[in-house]
């Protein structure tokens, strides 16, 4: 079983694998002492248990069924307990408003065929899940909060910057890493209200 930042991570075919876009988020996460914590598309929920170490609660959730026992599992490996895990489109089944919401974005053009597509796959276009979140995103955060997003270069960092002022955030390029042909970008938005 691989170990990342300290944690034992189980792995599963049909579950994106920690890669350099997810390190790129783990090294730079936001989440503070007492913190309420979301993270989106949690995968094998490695960001969730990472934030888990400083925020009071966190929830992740992911659209895959097999992430999310996965990422169940991967708590219970490492005996972290203020997590909680579930299926969720997004928010659909998310309620109430965090200080830090974390997403990294599927971003390939194309349409899903099998659960481990979801986490790449963002639509035709490769935006839609994406500008799905950033028009949802505001109405779950608290006053100051700020959702980190992980995105490829591929997918257009200026439109996602543009989109989520629209939505009344300020956001800005907080980290890059250069991988093959493409830039991972992590952004910081950040509720001004």
């Amino acid at each position: 079983m691989p170990i990342y930042y300290g944690l034992d991570i189980k792995l599963h075919p049909q579950v994106y694998e920690p890669a350099e876009d997810t390190f790129l988020l783990a090294e730079n996460l936001a989440v503070k002492e007492g913190d309420a914590a979301l993270d989106v598309g949690t995968g094998t929920g490695i960001i969730a248990l990472l934030m888990a170490r400083r925020a009071r609660k966190v929830l992740g959730v992911d659209i895959n069924p097999i992430a999310v026992e996965l990422a169940r599992e991967n708590a219970r490996i490492n005996g972290i307990e203020n997590v909680e895990f579930r299926v969720s489109d997004l928010f659909e089944n998310v309620s109430g408003k965090f200080d830090v919401i974390t997403f990294n974005a599927p971003y390939l053009p194309g349409e899903p065929e099998e659960p481990i597509d979801l986490a790449l796959v963002g639509g035709e276009t490769g935006r839609e899940v994406l500008d799905r979140f950033i028009y949802e995103v505001p109405d779950y955060l608290k006053p100051g909060g700020t959702a980190q997003i992980v995105q490829s270069s591929i997918t257009g960092v200026e439109e996602t910057l543009k989109r989520l002022e629209k939505a009344g955030l300020t956001a800005k390029i907080a980290a890059k890493r250069h991988v093959f042909f493409e830039d991972i970008v992590l952004i910081n938005a950040h509720a001004m209200w």
